[in-house]
Order: structure tokens, then C-alpha cells, then sequence
């Protein structure tokens, strides 16, 4: 797994999926292009729900994982 310098790390554990994202993409308004931003989250639709945003937006989602219930998404800004 690569290493990846986090901008910003945000913490939407907790969150339904659509707040989840909303935080997000707010968030993602406070860092540069090419940034990379880090979620976690717990709502299992995020999942999937992640994936579409980030194709839906042009961000890059670089990397998508699970443990325990918690996801991590990291995510390049575009």
C-alpha cells in the first residue's frame, strides 16, 4: 500500500451516507488541487456511494478499504 502525504483527514464515522459525503465535498473546497484527503466513515453505503462521487466529481479515488466496520477512502482532489 502506498504511502500518501493526507491533507486533510476528515471524520464522518457516525454519518449516514449522504452526510458523509456532503461533509466531503465541503471539506474538499478547503484544500488544493492534487491534495489528498482522507474519510472514514462507518454507514456501509459509503462504499459504493464514494466510488460514484468520485467519478461524478473528476476527484480521484485512490484507495478504498474495511476494517472492523470503519471504511477509509483516500482521495485525490482534482
Amino acid at each position: 500500500m502506498p504511502v500518501y502525504e493526507i491533507a486533510m483527514l476528515i471524520d464522518a464515522r457516525g454519518a449516514a451516507s449522504p452526510a458523509a459525503i456532503v461533509k466531503t465535498a465541503h471539506s474538499m473546497q478547503s484544500v488544493e488541487s492534487g491534495e489528498i484527503v482522507e474519510v472514514y466513515a462507518t454507514d456501509p453505503g459509503t462504499i459504493s456511494d464514494f466510488e460514484a462521487w468520485a467519478r461524478k466529481t473528476g476527484h480521484e479515488l485512490l484507495e478504498s478499504s474495511s476494517d472492523g466496520g470503519t471504511h477509509c477512502f483516500v482521495i485525490r482532489h482534482r
